[in-house]
């Protein structure tokens, strides 16, 4: 048989068949291809996971934050209105509402972010507009408040009083002087209660204390002190 002549047959079908076979994959190899696919989809998982509750934790802050913020500044701007700042100066313009929402536009976390310095802005307005009241008789208390008012009434008569008496010593304008003193503690006291509602402004919503028994007592005890001494001095004279 010549060496170099082509095998025919059932024979080469099943060489060739063989040849055209895939290889065959060990079934370590696949199961650790597995399981590496499926480490990998956790790993997915678990990341898109934490990232969606990072975003509602994020959300929730930022709804509350966002609470607080606008009560802070609807109380800032009622403090305002008081203080006679006009509504336009208070209400954002078109440029700031613009920068405002490129700023949301980061998500939830951006959003909480821009709330917190919001807050902070807020809470170093809130200490610029408590300083400056400090200066202001209209938020000191009340009864130190209305003391400024009552105080000068209460002095004028007993002033006019002593003064009459240095003047003229022992006589009929002293004693003239010491009978008109005797109802001024009453004219003074209402005096006073006028000025103090035009003087201190309060909202519709609250009532001004105007401390009446306090200020009854300031403009009594001059005028009792000086009408007792000047009917002292009458008498010893």
């Amino acid at each position: 048989m010549n060496p170099n002549a082509t095998a025919t047959g059932p024979g080469r079908q099943r060489a060739a068949a063989a040849d055209a076979a895939p290889p065959a994959v060990e079934p370590s190899t696949a199961w650790s291809e597995y399981l590496a696919a499926a480490r990998q989809l956790d790993g997915v998982r678990r990341g898109a996971a934490a990232a969606a509750g990072e975003q509602a934790r994020s959300a929730e802050a930022a709804r509350e934050e966002l609470t607080v913020v606008r009560t802070g500044l609807a109380s800032q701007q009622e403090r305002l209105r008081e203080l006679g700042v006009p509504t336009i100066s208070l209400v954002p313009s078109p440029p700031e509402l613009t920068e405002a929402a490129r700023t949301m536009a980061g998500g939830p976390a951006a959003v909480l972010a821009a709330l917190r310095a919001a807050r902070g802005w807020a809470e170093a307005a809130d200490a610029a507009l408590a300083a400056r009241r400090g200066f202001r008789p209209a938020s000191w208390p009340a009864r130190a408040r209305n003391l400024l008012v009552y105080g000068p009434f209460a002095l004028l008569v007993p002033l006019i009083q002593v003064a009459v008496y240095a003047a003229t010593g022992v006589g009929p304008a002293s004693v003239a002087a010491l009978i008109c003193g005797l109802p001024m503690p009453a004219v003074a006291f209402v005096a006073g209660w006028i000025a103090i509602g035009r003087l201190f402004r309060v909202s519709p919503t609250e009532r001004l204390d105007r401390t009446v028994r306090f200020g009854a007592l300031v403009c009594l005890v001059p005028a009792v002190l000086a009408t007792a001494g000047l009917l002292l001095a009458l008498l010893a004279g």
